[in-house]
Order: structure tokens, then sequence, then C-alpha cells
């Protein structure tokens, strides 16, 4: 059936397969799927069910294990991906296939078809996620198991593939029922696009020639710069997709700041960036740089904070604060949060066994109660140096994104206070689990400490590559779009000569532009390759690990026209 004929077919004439995977972590590009499950919906009917564990050629991590269930015994003897490939893809034939959050099930999917040199499947695809966000916006938490618990469904056996496939497949159900008695929707058409973009009318006519420049805007990322009559800039935004953006303001559901900066504005100016993260970089500078009226946010510059190892000791121990220097002491962050920072140092205090006291309490070479209770290893009486590297060492790997080892001293604390039936304290270990178990993909990108490290990011586009650098805390962009600059390579340049150019000290305006990137880089690791460059001798033999690197000049590729050219008057 051609898409066409799909999308006018009702829902209820149609056919669904919800599938789930089960992985040994969350990256597709480091981990694998140790179990399928999919779930057949004909006519809106529960129909034909398909699952199997899947050999991941590596172990199951124990984490998972303790999530899932799901043994190394269990995937020892199981099938690898490739031997059941052509049976999933007969199982989904040509239904419309999905899932909740189904972009994660989808990317490992993609990933174990590639593997196998197998053609990917290139169905439809629905997520009840996204249907949930529109239609239950009250619902604090969209989760599977909210969502469920929410339509009153019951998932007895959560984090298994075939059952987390049958209630997705429930949900769903009763999701379309709903969005055929709210919203009208009864085609597989209406409700593909429901779940994207939010349906509404246009709130002002639109020229023939409007509508012909927008059409034209290329579905790339960018900026984008609203102009008044005195030609001063009145607000300044970001897109993913300069193309959605843009059509977004001329529609019945643009909010009313977006009308009035409208009913402000003579000229709109458009610049292309290569990626997401260069257009929030240029956005974040160009609004410090020009303070538009109708840009509230980063105006100032927000709270930061960083974890901090204060090396001077020989046993240091780790603190909150709002700065760092280049004082031979290791930072980490930035974080924008207070909560954030302070819980992670107490995952710190609970998993590692760090000193916690202060120097005048150290000094005072007494063992105290944590090291009576093992949350410490007493350096003040025994003086073991070495041990405490060796455990210092652990906590920089779970700073790094290393997390196996402290999710298994968690584990088997808890394991240890339940078999002697203290289940309070059982259950706060079990807690600090969870913490990090829901803070995995938010580890830290690089493996060095953020005042020290020297790291160079490649960003890929949709038609080419950004390259960002960070060296001592300081941000540079190749071919910055804010305007032309040698930054770039004369700070690599310094780094292989090593020379310190006091020109290029970090300042206020370079912590926020760190925020921005390791907040982006870390929710798009997939997009991005790192080059440490103490792994290199020499500028050259960088350059020559990176694909693709262009030595280009300074190029803004920029759009401008006028406003009243793109809309007609409301009386005509």
């Amino acid at each position: 059936m051609n898409n066409d004929a799909l999308s006018d077919l009702s829902i209820a004439e149609s056919e669904f397969c919800f599938i789930d995977v089960e992985t040994t972590g969350l990256s597709p590009s480091d981990n694998s799927v140790i179990e399928i499950g999919a779930v057949y919906v004909s006519r809106l009917k529960i129909g034909k069910k398909f699952s199997s564990f899947l050999n991941p050629g590596r172990d199951v991590p124990y984490f998972i294990t303790q999530l899932t269930g799901i043994t190394n015994e269990d995937v020892s003897d199981a099938p690898f991906f490739e031997e059941i490939a052509s049976q999933l893809r007969e199982f989904v034939s040509d239904s419309i296939i999905g899932g909740h959050n189904f972009a994660f099930d989808n990317s490992f999917l993609k990933k174990e078809f590639a593997y196998c040199g197998e053609e990917y499947l290139d169905n439809p695809q629905v997520c009840t996620l996204r249907i949930a966000r529109r239609l239950y916006p009250a619902l604090r938490s969209k989760s599977l198991g909210n969502v469920a618990n929410h339509l009153r469904l019951k998932n007895l056996n959560a984090h298994r593939a075939l059952d987390d496939a049958l209630v997705t497949a429930k949900i769903f159900i009763k999701m379309v029922k709903e969005l055929k008695e709210k919203e009208g929707i009864i085609t597989n058409g209406e409700l593909l696009n429901y779940q994207y973009v939010p349906q509404s009318k246009p709130a002002v006519k639109i020229k023939k020639k409007l509508g012909q420049d927008i059409a034209a805007l290329p579905s790339t990322p960018g900026i984008y710069f609203y102009l008044n009559s005195r030609d001063e800039i009145i607000y300044i935004g970001k897109a993913k997709s300069l193309k959605d953006r843009i059509s977004s303001y001329f529609s019945m559901a643009a909010p009313r700041k977006t009308k009035k900066i409208l009913s402000n504005s003579s000229r709109l100016k458009i610049a292309l960036t290569n990626s997401e993260l260069t257009a929030l970089l240029a956005e974040a500078e160009m609004i410090k740089l020009h303070k538009p009226k109708f840009n509230t946010l980063l105006k100032k510059y927000g709270n930061k904070y960083f974890l901090r190892f204060m090396n001077e000791h020989n046993y240091p121990r780790v603190e909150l604060c709002r700065e760092f220097d280049f004082d031979g002491n290791d930072y980490f962050g930035p974080f924008s949060k207070r909560e954030k920072a302070t819980t992670l140092i107490e995952l710190i205090d609970k998993t590692f066994s760090l000193r916690e006291c202060s120097d005048k309490e150290f000094a005072r070479k007494r063992k105290c109660l944590l090291a009576d209770i093992e949350r410490c290893n007493a350096p003040c009486v025994l003086d073991d140096t070495e041990a405490y590297k060796e455990e210092l060492a652990k906590v920089y790997e779970f700073l790094y994104g290393k997390n196996q080892f402290a999710l298994n001293r968690l584990l088997g604390k808890m394991k240890e206070y339940s078999e002697m039936q203290k289940y309070e304290a059982a259950g706060e270990y079990k807690r600090l689990v969870e913490l990090i178990l829901s803070q995995i993909h938010r580890s830290s990108l690089i493996a060095e400490p953020i005042n020290s490290a020297s790291v160079l990011f490649e960003i890929t586009g949709l038609t080419s590559k950004d390259y960002i650098l960070l060296i001592a805390g300081k941000i540079y962009i190749k071919d910055n779009i804010t305007g032309p600059d040698n930054s770039f390579d004369e700070a690599i340049d310094d780094f292989y000569e090593d020379t310190i150019n006091l020109q290029y000290m970090p300042n206020e305006e370079d912590l926020e532009k760190l925020k921005i990137s390791l907040s982006w880089l870390i929710k798009n690791r997939n997009k991005v390759r790192i080059f440490y460059l103490k792994e290199f001798i020499s500028k050259q033999k960088l350059y020559e690990s990176l694909s693709r690197f262009t030595q280009q000049s300074y190029k803004q590729n920029e759009i401008s026209f006028e406003i009243k050219d793109l809309m007609s008057s409301l009386s005509e």
C-alpha cells in the first residue's frame, strides 16, 4: 500500500505493530539488544505476539539484570539478531510500527539491522509518548508506567520487552478512542501528523511571495533576527529547523509575545548554521551583544556550580564551589542548578570512601562515625595515601561517566542490608541506585577535569560538520557565525607549542558557552566525535584524523526580507 492510500485509511481499519526492546545500556553505539517483544494490533484489537531473547555478544551488566531480571544465562544460548531479523520483518509486514518513546527502540533496531547487513524497516512510525505529551498535558510524567496507570492499565512485568509492548498496544487503543472523541482524528494521516505538528490555522493572510519564501527556507539549523523600522534588532531566536520555526510565527496558535514581535518588526534576517549547537551558541552570543528588547532570557549569566577536589591536600575531598580557577585543583561541571551538584556530592559521599570532614576536623586525627560504618577509609588515622588515591581514581571514573563500579557497590550494600533485615537502609541504597540509573545518559561527556580539558568535538550536521574546541574552560568555534577570527586555530597552535595566551583566559561568557555546549553535546552524543589533543603529537596529526576537516574562510549564509512583503493586511 502506498503512503497516500495508507494516510487516507481509517485507524480502525489499519494494522499496527508495537515493539519494545531491552538492551545492555542506553547508547546504541556501545550497546546491544538482549530481548525484543512485538504485539500486533489489527482493527484496534490485540493480535499475534512475537518475543525472543537475543545474544548481545557481551555480558549483561549487573544493573541491567537487577532492572529487567534478564541474566547472562538467559541470553547465552539465544539467537543473534541476524538470525531473527527476517522473522521480525515478516511479523511486522506492512503495518505502522511504534512504541512508547519509540525513538529509543528505533535507534537500537536501526543499529542491529545495519550490523547484520539488512535494510531497515521503512514503515510509518507512531509514538505513544509523543501522543501522550499532547493528549495528557497535565500528566506530570509521561513514562510508560505513568500513562498506563492513568488509563487504569496494569503491567505486572515492567522492563520486559513483550509485556511493555503489550501495555503500549493497549495504551494506543485507548488513546485512539480519545483522539476520535476529542480531536476528531480518524485517519492514519491525521494520527501521524498529530504526534508531531500542532494543528492550527493561519493567524494572518500570507501573500503568495511569503509562502514561496517560507517554503524555500531550508529545514536546517540557524538563527533569526527581527528588526524594527530603525533597523534595530528587537528579537533574536535560534531554530533546529528554520523553516518550521519561522512558519510557526504565522500560526493562530502563536503566543501573544510572538504576535507582538511581528507587529513591531519591519525586517527578518536569517543566518544558517551547520548544527543546532552552533545556533544555540550564536544566539547566546548575539543576545549578549545586542540586548534585544524582546529577549528576556539569556540577558544575564545564570548560576553555575562546580565540584572541586583540593589536590593541595594529600587526601582531597569533594566540595561545592561557584567558580573554577587554574590553581592546581580539579574541577568538574558546570552545573546550572545547585540541587544537581549537591545530589552528585551525596552520591559520591555514600558510594565511595573519601573523607567528608573539614580540614580542621581531619587535623585532629580521630576516627569518626563515618569510618565505623565504612563510609570513609579513615585516612586521618591510617595515613594510607595509595589506598586513598585508588578510591579517588574510582570517583573520577564515575564522574567521567563510568557508572558500573558505583552501581555494583551500591547494589552490594543494598543486598547486604536487606539480608540483615535493615530495610530502611536498604531502601536508601535503592534510591541511590535509581538516581544513578535515571542519570546515566547525563553522565560526563569527557574524561578530563573541566579546568584542564583539551578536547576537540566534531559535530555531524545535516550537510556539513561543526568543530568546537574546549581548552582550559574556554570554547572556540571553527568559522564562528558571529564573526571571523583566528582564535580557533591559534588556540590549537598554542596548545602544541605549550604556550599560555592570557588573552584567551575564560570569562563569564565562556562559562555560559561551556554550559550550553556540554548540555547539548551530552544529549546528542550520537552526533559527536571526541578528540583529545594530548593524544596527538602535533596539529597536523590531529587534522589528519578528522574526516573532511576544512580550512574554509569565514562565510555567513544569510537571507533577509521585509516583513511587509511577507504578510498582507488583515483587511485584504
